[in-house]
């Protein structure tokens, strides 16, 4: 019967991450979309022999700078490090990830996973403890406290995880729409209105979204935290104001299309670099619009949150974990010390434009640049949150965003919405 229980709780994991895709990795904080097919080579194939040596499961190898991090990850570490690249499409990705912690295959030993990821596998066993190996209070201290908390501490207190980077998903705009509205900055609820309608014109739009039903978890979050709501209790009147606000967007003021409930972050980014757009709600520090050569002060950028109720962001992060099946463990143990370290955050940070999770390594001077200045006014103005997250993470995101496509496509009323999402709050909880 245990066994037969085991098999289903697989099961049901392995479909929860199937249908995942809303992550921050898939919306492209630094680049982590950026994997080729599954059977990507490595510096000597895949599969370790033992010894400082490990097979990585990564999420960077198509990134043109992986090569330059991987060589100076494997000089400093003194770990070689085989590599097996993670599907692009991040439906396959992640019941790939599933499959290989689940089944107990023991030829990857470190895998790179996202936060809908680490809550569904935290509590799985599937991992290995961090905390007495490489997660030491010294090292801890001086990562994100809400966000370890949050997001890579199991029930039983297990770290499970090193957070390669600290990515906003922060407000862009494009500059040149902004000056065309006659705005210089926008501060207030007021001005982001005010912004989005002088912005709708011709064919194009005050504001982007990405309202694919696995996706918009992220912005329905994030106008719930600025109403002052709670995700988890659509009682709330800043919950209902949230929701209320993006069907006035769409439906009312029309300053958002609603055909965007087809979008990921793929085809959002691409419309808001046409031109599109007026502004987005973006993670990342810009990477798709550097390479667009559309990025800069006087055309898209990141500013600091406006403050409706509040004034307030989520971090997220892709995280490096360790297999509980993995025959290399020591010498998995000596590369996760390496990411964790100053050396390791600022190889990420130069090379795939990753900002640093550490504190004192984004105080670095090595660490410079708008974005560094963006992110030091954000840490210092806004309330900073991990995303609101339940164990079958993926089965209620997708619930949540069916509803809410639901709502704005007035299939279902403001007060249907709110009564079905909380069943769902309570049903996954």
């Amino acid at each position: 019967m245990k066994k037969i229980a085991s098999i289903l709780l697989t099961a049901g994991l392995s479909l929860s991450v199937i249908l995942s895709g809303c992550s921050s990795g898939s919306s492209g904080t630094g680049s982590p979309e950026t994997g080729a097919s599954a059977s990507g080579s490595a510096s000597a194939g895949a599969g370790s022999g033992g010894g400082d040596e490990i097979t990585l499961y990564t999420i960077q190898s198509t990134n043109p700078n992986f090569q330059a991090w991987l060589d100076e990850a494997q000089e400093k570490s003194g770990v070689k490090i085989n590599w097996i690249a993670a599907p692009t499409d991040s439906d396959t990705r992640q019941q790939k990830v599933s499959t290989i912690l689940s089944s107990g295959d023991d030829t990857v030993d470190i895998l790179e996973i996202n936060d809908e990821m680490a809550t569904s596998f935290k509590n799985s066993g599937w991992l290995e403890p961090l905390q007495d190996t490489v997660m030491t209070d010294d090292i801890l201290s001086q990562f994100p406290q809400g966000y370890m908390e949050d997001m890579l501490t199991s029930a039983d207190g297990d770290i499970i995880g090193v957070p390669s980077y600290s990515g906003y998903l922060a407000l862009w705009v494009d500059q040149k729409k902004l000056d065309a509205a006659g705005m210089t900055s926008i501060e207030t609820e007021e001005d982001f209105v005010n912004f989005m309608k002088a912005s709708t014109k011709d064919g194009q739009y005050g504001y982007g979204g990405s309202w694919e039903k696995t996706y918009v978890f992220n912005e329905i979050a994030t106008f719930v935290n600025l109403f002052g709501g709670d995700y988890f209790d659509w009682t709330n009147e800043g919950s209902r104001k949230a929701v209320k606000f993006m069907y006035d967007m769409a439906n009312t003021w029309k300053v958002t299309p609603v055909d965007q409930i087809a979008d990921k972050y793929e085809q959002m980014n691409q419309k808001f670099i046409d031109g599109k757009y007026a502004m987005v709600f973006m993670w990342g520090t810009g990477t798709d619009y550097k390479q667009a050569n559309r990025y800069g002060k006087d055309q898209i950028h990141m500013i600091n949150m406006p403050k409706f109720a509040t004034r307030s962001i989520f971090t997220d992060s892709w995280s490096y974990v360790l297999n509980a099946a993995s025959p290399n463990k020591e010498a998995a143990v000596k590369f996760l010390k390496y990411l964790a370290s100053e050396e390791g955050e600022l190889n990420g940070w130069t090379n795939f434009d990753r900002y640093p999770a550490r504190a004192d390594v984004a105080a670095n001077p090595a660490v410079s640049g708008d974005v560094k200045e963006i992110y030091s006014e954000i840490q210092a103005t806004n309330e900073v949150h991990g995303r609101p997250m339940l164990p079958q993470t993926m089965e209620f995101i997708s619930e949540i965003g069916t509803l809410f496509q639901n709502y704005v496509q007035d299939k279902i009323t403001l007060d249907e919405f709110c009564e079905k999402a909380q069943e769902a709050v309570e049903r996954y909880k």
